[in-house]
């Protein structure tokens, strides 16, 4: 049963490639929650191919991918990262035209959630900043609406619109080796320098959701996300 009439609850199934695949007319609002079956490197629609990128993901198990939403690179494993899709029509009283404060209300709903949850968390609500690597890797990045715990982004989003409505794609870091394992290893995959400099930025920037007993994992998170939705209207 949907707890939720306003959103309609899925859970897609099929490769990484295939969940950024298109989802056609945008009419109504839906959550889509994905599970990544193996890892993957998915670029942003407007990034630039990386020399050697292919090969590189290749001899390490990794497939590479395009979203047709913005950003940088992000790197989806099987563990510790939750992926939430969101979308929302045009006109929808959640819509907001400037796309500099479109994803306000999602950030807000995240943090509710992990309020929920036992998790102190906050909105970044300012200008974009990309550090030294932000436009290659989407973890470096801090947009308006994105998550932060600690002062470390935790929750990226990303967004595509056209004439229909928007497609919000949210990736969500867990553990406390989230950095080692979810966005340092881009650094080499991409080919980013001075490594040693863009590793510490890593390690300064991204950091992942509290891990261990007590700490919420990606189902309980899911849940308290949902709850929060039905709160936001």
């Amino acid at each position: 049963m949907n707890l939720l009439p306003e959103w309609e609850i899925r859970h897609p199934r099929g490769s990484v490639a295939e969940g950024h695949g298109t989802v056609g007319v945008i009419t109504s609002r839906a959550v889509l929650r994905y599970q990544v079956d193996r890892a993957t490197v998915v670029l942003g629609s407007g990034q630039r191919d990386f020399p050697g990128l292919a090969s590189k993901a290749s001899a390490v198990g990794f497939d590479v991918v395009r979203r047709r939403s913005g950003g940088g690179a992000v790197l989806l494993r099987p563990e510790g990262m939750l992926w939430v899709d969101l979308l929302l029509p045009r006109g929808d009283r959640l819509w907001d035209d400037d796309v500099g404060r479109s994803s306000s209300w999602l950030g807000a709903a995240w943090v509710d959630a992990l309020a929920v949850a036992g998790v102190e968390s906050e909105v970044h609500r300012g200008a974009q900043t990309s550090g030294l690597t932000g436009r290659a890797i989407c973890f470096m990045s801090r947009a308006a609406g994105e998550v932060l715990c600690d002062g470390r982004k935790v929750i990226g989003i990303s967004q595509r619109r056209d004439r229909s409505g928007a497609r919000f794609q949210c990736g969500v870091l867990f553990g406390d080796d989230a950095a080692a394992d979810l966005v340092a290893p881009l650094v080499d995959l991409l080919g980013l320098e001075p490594r040693a400099e863009v590793l510490a930025e890593v390690g300064a920037r991204v950091g992942g959701l509290p891990s261990g007993l007590g700490a919420p994992g990606p189902d309980e998170l899911f849940d308290a996300f949902l709850g929060a939705l039905g709160r936001t209207g």
